[in-house]
């Protein structure tokens, strides 16, 4: 972490700013960012630059005020083209893998735009859609279904406005787009292949008989995987599918069973919503004891971090010391568990 120049004077004029406006909860980031901006003042600081932190900062804070209220409610982010009508097949795919979602209590978050995003908007419901839309000189501006709800915020950035559809989903449905639509595809598969995102369902759903996506998968294992650029399996954590009851099944089965992780030092726990047995974890380390720098897979009350917190300590869990190499591989081991008898 950067270090943050600060004087004991300027702090301490800060705590009693946070003091007088009577901010108490996670003070000391709220105190690091204080001083961060003190700091882009004290570098002189180009103008534009300032202007992209300002702007950052701001667009960020709406969305989390947004999206805070809804936290416990699962969240599926569906990205697509802002070009596809209402004629295309796709549409009626995005719109019906959305409904389905929507009807086993799953918001869907769009990008706020036509196409693709309004599909997905329709097929949600007003209730049950989120939009996180851009400012563009052209094509894009907030679809009929959203354009007037509560539940939109607009960004100026597409950093904000990519890290904001994605940050608080728990599933992603891409249609066939542009560049826009890649972009944001491929970021999610390098967050997943980097372990810089907990383990999440990816769907590349089609229209009905569509070769799209399996153009990509041709490129991937020709000439990325052939080439040596990435692992194999990469892609296997994605599902290719034109079924919109296959995708929908692939986002809400992926917590069947499993229901979050938290690293502890070099401890990677798995909490479970079912305890599994003895001679299932057994399986599990014979099959994916390839995945530890050491040791087994173990069963494991709430560690004591966790216990501090009170960090879904009422869940069974596992413990394992993952060789972080093979992070992008955990999917593997979570499919697993949810497969396992004692998941029901």
């Amino acid at each position: 972490m950067t270090d943050v120049p600060s004087s004991d004077d300027l702090r301490a004029r800060l705590t009693a700013l946070l003091d007088e406006e009577g901010v108490t909860a996670n003070r000391a980031l709220v105190m690091r960012i204080l001083q961060s901006a003190v700091a882009l003042g004290q570098d002189r600081t180009d103008r534009l630059d300032l202007k992209i932190a300002s702007a950052a900062i701001s667009e960020m804070r709406d969305a989390f005020r947004l999206f805070q209220p809804l936290s416990g409610v699962p969240k599926a982010t569906i990205f697509g083209s802002a070009r596809t009508t209402e004629a295309d097949p796709l549409y009626g795919q995005a719109h019906d893998v959305a409904a389905l979602l929507s009807k086993d209590g799953w918001m869907v978050v769009t990008g706020a735009g036509p196409g693709i995003m309004q599909a997905a908007a329709e097929g949600a419901g007003r209730a049950m859609s989120i939009g996180v839309s851009i400012r563009l000189p052209f094509e894009e501006k907030a679809n009929a279904v959203v354009a007037e709800d509560s539940n939109l915020v607009s960004m100026k950035y597409f950093f904000t406005r990519k890290l904001m559809l994605i940050k608080e989903s728990r599933g992603f449905v891409c249609l066939p787009g542009g560049f826009g639509t890649m972009d944001e595809m491929f970021e999610l598969l390098t967050l997943q292949q980097t372990g810089k995102a907990e383990p999440v369902p990816i769907v590349l759903l089609d229209e009905p008989g569509g070769t799209f996506w399996h153009g990509l998968k041709a490129f991937v294992d020709g000439s990325l995987a052939a080439g040596g650029y990435i692992a194999g399996d990469d892609l296997e954590r994605v599902l290719i599918t034109d079924s919109v009851e296959a995708a929908s099944r692939e986002i809400i089965g992926f917590w069947h069973n499993y229901d979050s992780l938290r690293w502890v030092g070099d401890q990677l726990v798995l909490r479970l919503r079912n305890e599994p047995t003895d001679a299932e974890i057994e399986s599990l380390n014979e099959r994916f004891g390839d995945l530890l720098l050491r040791g087994s897979i173990e069963r494991t009350e709430p560690l004591a971090p966790e216990r501090a917190d009170h960090d879904a300590v009422d869940l069974p869990r596992l413990v394992l010391v993952l060789n972080q190499f093979r992070v992008g591989s955990l999917h593997r081991l979570i499919r697993a568990i949810n497969a396992l008898p004692s998941a029901g």
